[in-house]
């Protein structure tokens, strides 16, 4: 099959983690994806085709949240579930790529677990609040406590990217809309919250592995200084894109400095 494509769900603490894999490398690599309104599973061939570039040196392991997200949700509680993943599949000394909510919870768990983490990129991400993660978030879940989805899906969408990439959507908005409504809007408010749980700036330096932050200087969801302040307290690499809002993590760009700082041959 190509890129050796997999799906499975994992049955552990009591909790369902469903979770996509592929590539035929003999080291490991985990992606810990940021807050969706759609799930991991039936998108295995999809995200190997978005990273295969990563194919030939790792077996790529995606991490879905759990299937039933409680109250309180928290960054760390993710963070908590991926490392419990991980080690129910035998997973250590991983390159770690965790992009927005998942950056959040990639640095628990670099910080917890650090056996599990080899090296750290954490892509559009912060350590700590900012009023303009607040304002998205707060749009977020009152779209959605009012029901008003399809609301709620142009509404991720503006703040993922820059006004001039988001025109070039126009035309295909609606089916874009239609394709990105969440099954389940309680489920999305539960998650969206715990985008203002994380509270790591001042155990920063309790990461101890290598570290690339990678930022974007039109992020309007966690700010392009969330990215900045991150890899002035760790001192470690630095890279901004210039022009493709939160959504950079989409991007080639974003890809080829991961890959060189996971020491991917071109």
């Amino acid at each position: 099959m190509l890129y050796n494509v997999k799906e499975d769900t994992l049955e552990i603490n009591g909790m369902s983690i469903d979770y996509a894999v592929f590539g035929s490398g003999e080291e490991v690599m985990v992606i810990i994806p940021g807050l969706s309104l759609k799930r991991v599973k039936g998108t295995g061939f999809t995200l190997a085709v978005m990273y295969r570039q990563f194919t030939k040196k790792f077996r790529v392991y995606i991490f879905d949240r759990r299937k039933v997200i409680p109250e309180n949700y928290t960054a760390e509680d993710i963070g908590d579930e991926v490392a419990a993943a991980m080690k129910a599949l035998g997973l250590e000394n991983a390159c770690v790529m965790g992009v927005s909510q998942g950056g959040m919870a990639a640095q628990y768990l670099a910080i917890k677990h650090p056996e599990l983490v080899k090296k750290l990129v954490l892509g559009v991400t912060l350590s700590r609040n900012n009023d303009v993660v607040r304002g998205a978030v707060d749009e977020w879940v009152s779209l959605a406590e009012k029901g008003d989805i399809d609301g709620l899906v142009i509404s991720t969408m503006k703040y993922n990217y820059p006004p001039e990439r988001l025109e070039k959507f126009k035309l295909i908005m609606p089916a874009l809309v239609k394709a990105g409504r969440p099954k389940d809007s309680q489920t999305f408010v539960r998650m969206t919250k715990a985008c203002l749980t994380c509270d790591t700036y001042d155990r920063l330096e309790e990461i101890k592995c290598p570290v690339l932050v990678i930022g974007d200087k039109q992020d309007r969801i966690v700010s392009p200084e969330a990215s900045k302040e991150i890899a002035e307290k760790l001192g470690c690499g630095l890279y901004m894109t210039e022009a493709y809002g939160h959504g950079a993590y989409e991007q080639p760009e974003f890809n080829d400095k991961v890959a060189e700082f996971f020491g991917v041959e071109k």
